[in-house]
């Protein structure tokens, strides 16, 4: 029991109390920063000193029996002739196919949804938390063995014969729906379930229709999360390796092959330092599009709480 001072003035104990609050909040704002003080040693260890190694070596050249200089030779190479080609087809490879799945994992998003059938949604978002992490060297030898050039579809269909082939941009594209759209599926959901029934009501009693309430209702509520699940397929379709190295190989120019190709020493001797300097630009390409996605999510969470 806390006993106050008769000779004290009356308002000391009610000025103590925002002190008091204060050394509170003071207190449990150091104790958050030194409980997340590992996750930020562990960043810094496994994020942060490859990063630097990477840029140290993108602006450095070595031959043996020579000093190490700096150089702005390998960012001018991984920017110009075929490593700018590989580079722009990843973009575009990445835009499609994230622009298409967007579109498609937001129509099957909406159905489940509306679904009166709980059952089916559980089926679909567990289908698509398997696909969506479904990819690499299996995939890419799956629609291989579906689409390829001997593939069952393909000889069943005589697909050949109406100019399908599985080794080009749009075939690449078809493969990397496949865990696009599921991963789409699962981004856009939970704001789908944000979308407040009383609006639909609302709009309806204004004499809208269904297309008028989703232009001018659902669609700009939607749109900060749709633009950041466009942003994150981007970024995954972006950074994809194994399932085009396995199904395309050089028929497709993409970064993350010329980055394999000049590490493995398959283009030239000493390009290494020029793979440091293309994973260096894919680098900044991740950052610019983490820039876009974080305020878009931070947006879309105003709305949706």
């Amino acid at each position: 029991m806390t006993t106050v001072d008769p000779t004290a003035p009356a308002g000391a104990a009610g000025s103590d109390r925002p002190r008091r609050r204060l050394r509170s909040s003071l207190r449990q704002a150091a104790a958050g920063r030194i409980a997340v003080l590992p996750l930020l040693i562990f960043v810094a260890v496994a994020f942060g000193i490859p990063a630097l190694a990477m840029a140290y070596g993108a602006f450095t050249t070595y031959a043996p029996g020579q000093p190490t200089h700096y150089t702005g030779g390998n960012l001018s190479a991984s920017l110009s002739g075929g490593y700018l080609t590989a580079l722009l087809g990843s973009v575009k490879l990445s835009a499609t196919a994230a622009l298409i799945a967007t579109v498609a994992g937001l129509l099957l998003a909406q159905a489940v949804v509306t679904s009166r059938f709980e059952t089916l949604r559980h089926v679909v978002l567990s289908a698509s938390g398997v696909l969506a992490n479904f990819g690499g060297v299996p995939l890419a030898f799956a629609f291989v063995a579906t689409l390829g050039n001997a593939g069952v579809l393909t000889t069943r269909l005589d697909l050949t014969s109406a100019g399908w082939s599985l080794y080009t941009f749009w075939g690449l594209v078809l493969v990397y729906l496949y865990f696009l759209i599921p991963l789409m599926v699962l981004s856009v959901i939970p704001a789908l379930d944000g979308l407040r029934r009383q609006w639909r009501e609302a709009a309806q009693n204004n004499g809208a229709s269904l297309v008028q309430y989703w232009r001018h209702v659902a669609l700009p509520v939607l749109t900060p999360s749709l633009l950041g699940g466009f942003v994150l397929l981007f970024g995954s379709a972006f950074a994809a390796y194994a399932t085009a190295a396995a199904m395309v190989g050089a028929s497709v120019p993409l970064i993350t092959l010329q980055i394999a190709d000049a590490l493995n020493g398959n283009v030239s001797a000493d390009a290494s330092n020029v793979a440091l300097a293309m994973s260096l630009d894919m680098v900044v390409v991740s950052i610019l599009v983490m820039a876009l996605y974080l305020p878009l999510q931070r947006r879309s969470a105003r709305w949706l709480v």
